[in-house]
């Protein structure tokens, strides 16, 4: 149990209480005010950048976003010569890349419901792009990724680079993460 203190007597009157209400107290910011016409050009100014945004969306369409460019250019820069990852990587056949999917569907306790419709090889990517493991993947190519991964001794599975390879260097679809386009698109693909 803590000592008891001792008693003090408060002298009242000598000290300042402190008042948060009343018009004494009012905290006003020094500067010029704002008026009216002000706030309606501001306004106006803002409506007229919104209208600019959503032409510019509209003409940009076909274009490519600038994630896409960002992967784009990181592949180019990958395309020097080929390491020897890769040319192991060229080497998996593609039974090896079916028979290491096989691994990892056999691994999972339930079978999964909505990739039916895909092909081996996205499938291998996907799961890729999910394990945390090998760090974030999104703004990053995926085969940059896979280097990065494996530069930093993570071990990422051959296979993934093998598909990367052989689903061509170029496509930009295909080096960049579906949870990517998912984060980032703004229009539904037809």
């Amino acid at each position: 149990m803590p000592p008891k203190r001792g008693q003090t007597t408060a002298v009242h009157g000598k000290q300042a209480t402190l008042a948060f209400h009343g018009s004494s107290n009012k905290v006003t910011k020094p500067g010029r005010g704002t008026n009216d016409k002000t706030k309606l050009a501001d306004k106006t100014k803002h409506d007229a950048a919104l209208v600019n945004l959503s032409v510019q969306d509209e003409q940009d369409v076909s274009q490519l976003t600038t994630a896409e460019r960002a992967i784009a250019e990181q592949t180019r820069s990958a395309q020097t010569k080929l390491t020897p990852e890769e040319e192991e990587a060229s080497k998996v056949s593609e039974a090896q890349i079916k028979k290491y999917w096989r691994k990892k569907e056999e691994a999972r306790l339930a079978q999964r419901v909505h990739q039916q419709e895909l092909t081996v090889h996205e499938k291998v990517l996907r799961e890729f792009d999910t394990t945390g493991h090998f760090g974030p993947c999104i703004g990053i190519s995926r085969q940059k990724r896979w280097k990065r991964a494996h530069r930093l001794g993570l071990k990422p599975p051959i296979e993934v680079l093998a598909v990367l390879m052989k689903d061509g260097r170029d496509n930009t679809r295909v080096q960049r993460a579906h949870v990517d386009e998912l984060m980032a698109s703004r229009f539904a693909d037809e």
